[in-house]
């Protein structure tokens, strides 16, 4: 299909369609699981005969160029030449950093799947909120969630499942949405998120971070008023915030889910009866929310003490490592857990919404039965984070002018 005077003038795009028509195209390849799912859709709903073949050619396409802009925009802000995308600087600004998985399978190496691997993505959530700021500690209690013994091992063992790749996290209960609507009042004391933007790539920790910084600084986060940045105790988070979101006046804040887990197994550990071992994580949560943070490292110390040090070579579910670890977990995270300070200021102590981000971006990406090529993937990842964003990036790209070429092979896209 070659590009002719005549498309042109017709309006249509290199791959023989008006661009109304390639923007469908690309947002139902890019929201489907599959891009069987998608043709299908798109035949049934549109009338659009476009094979599963040809919608990845054309998403891959697309999906690289975004990443192309994404890495002019990145060189560009470290330069000094990235211009703000938002007129007015937000009141409360969060940062949230996580990681996903997908499968990759080698290129060129023949025919079916060849050397697969999981490989991790790495997710950032940028998040504009509304809160007040309050003299005292809005919610001095932990929340009613968090002191129900089945939801907390349910909890624990869903990031505990996630930490190895041991596949998807669980649905939640179906009683969950009546929980939320009778927690509504309380909820309302909590942050309250406005707009939401994803960075997702597969690049080093070292790119991703200049990535998020770039973002950072389009969206004039680093200007607001009250802001922080919300992980796990994952190393190269707390390296992306010291490199670039430390010296803007962001607040670390560990996530407090993660804490919980991390205490709710180490109270398991203890050897200690059911009952017993509930009463410990309680208390030890409590603490964790009052921000007695030195009573709470001592109590863990005793218990660790009290079982004995781990062996070496120690599996990872032996008692004694896992309170090990919740030790140096607690200590070195310490500095980030004054979560009553954090209440106060109205920032949020918990990346759910990176999490639900995470699983929004792994419906697409992450499959037993998908294997990618890296290319591809950092293709798709680029449009699943522009879909999931909520400010006007689809708008500004798509009428950015497109490089001329084919992105299928001729008479490959046609009408029902």
């Amino acid at each position: 299909m070659s590009f002719s005077p005549l498309d042109e003038a017709l309006g249509l795009t290199q791959e023989g369609f008006s661009p109304g028509v390639v923007r469908l195209a690309v947002r139902q390849a890019t929201k489907a699981p599959s891009f069987k799912e998608a043709s299908d859709d798109l035949k049934e709903l549109a009338g659009l005969a476009i094979s599963p073949a040809h919608l990845d050619r054309l998403a891959d396409r697309i999906g690289r160029e975004w990443a192309q802009a994404r890495d002019q925009d990145v060189a560009a802000f470290g330069q000094g030449e990235l211009a703000p995308q938002t007129a007015v600087a937000p009141t409360v600004a969060a940062v949230m950093l996580d990681g996903g998985r997908l499968q990759t399978r080698a290129a060129e190496a023949g025919p079916g799947v060849q050397e697969p691997g999981w490989r991790e993505t790495k997710v950032a959530c940028c998040l504009t909120l509304q809160s007040r700021e309050r003299a005292v500690d809005p919610e001095p209690q932990p929340p009613k969630g968090l002191l129900d013994p089945a939801r907390v091992a349910r909890l624990a063992a869903e990031i505990r499942a996630r930490g190895s790749g041991g596949g998807p996290r669980s649905t939640r209960p179906a009683e969950r949405p009546r929980r939320r609507r009778r927690r509504r009042p309380r909820q309302r004391t909590r942050p309250q998120p406005l707009v939401r933007t994803v960075v997702a790539t597969m690049a080093s920790s070292e790119v991703f971070g200049w990535q998020v910084a770039a973002e950072v600084h389009r969206r004039r986060l680093g200007e607001a008023q009250r802001k922080a940045c919300v992980c796990d105790g994952q190393k190269y988070n707390w390296s992306i915030y010291a490199l670039h979101l430390v010296a803007l006046g962001f607040v670390a804040v560990l996530d407090l889910i993660h804490l919980v887990a991390w205490l709710y197994a180490a109270a398991q550990a203890t050897g200690s009866d059911k009952v017993a071992a509930w009463g410990l994580y309680e208390s030890w949560l409590r603490l964790a929310w009052s921000g007695q943070v030195k009573l709470l490292l001592r109590q863990l110390r005793a218990e660790a003490a009290r079982r004995g040090e781990p062996p070496p070579g120690a599996k990872e579910d032996d008692p004694r490592k896992v309170l090990a670890d919740a030790v140096g977990y607690v200590q070195n995270n310490r500095d980030k857990m004054d979560y009553p300070a954090y209440r106060r200021l109205g920032l949020p102590i918990s990346s759910a919404p990176v999490e639900s981000t995470i699983k929004q971006v792994n419906r697409r990406v992450k499959g037993t039965e998908k294997f990618w090529l890296e290319g591809d993937a950092e293709a798709m990842l680029q449009l699943r984070a522009a879909y999931l964003s909520q400010d006007d990036r689809l708008r500004r790209h798509w009428a950015r002018p497109r490089p001329r070429g084919r992105a299928v092979g001729g008479g490959r896209l046609g009408r029902r």
